[in-house]
């Protein structure tokens, strides 16, 4: 698909306001910015959380107890 990208334009509105809107590749850009930055955002490095009733209350017996989600 190569057809001619919208360049940036402003809209002006009657009481005076104006608006400057991106141009497709400026939009496509700003997009895939925002997204990339979402995903560093997430944390994928999590270490599974062990919640077995057992180990927990050993934990708790010889004081190493706590959150389970480790809050």
């Amino acid at each position: 698909m190569m057809g001619k990208s919208k360049e940036r334009y402003k809209e002006e509105f009657d009481e005076g306001s104006e608006l400057l809107w991106p141009s497709e590749e400026e939009d496509k850009v700003t997009r895939k910015f925002y997204r990339d930055l979402s995903h560093l955002s997430k944390n994928e490095n999590y270490e599974k959380i062990d919640s077995s009733i057992f180990k927990q209350i050993l934990k708790l017996l010889f004081g190493k107890g706590g959150s389970p989600l480790r809050k």
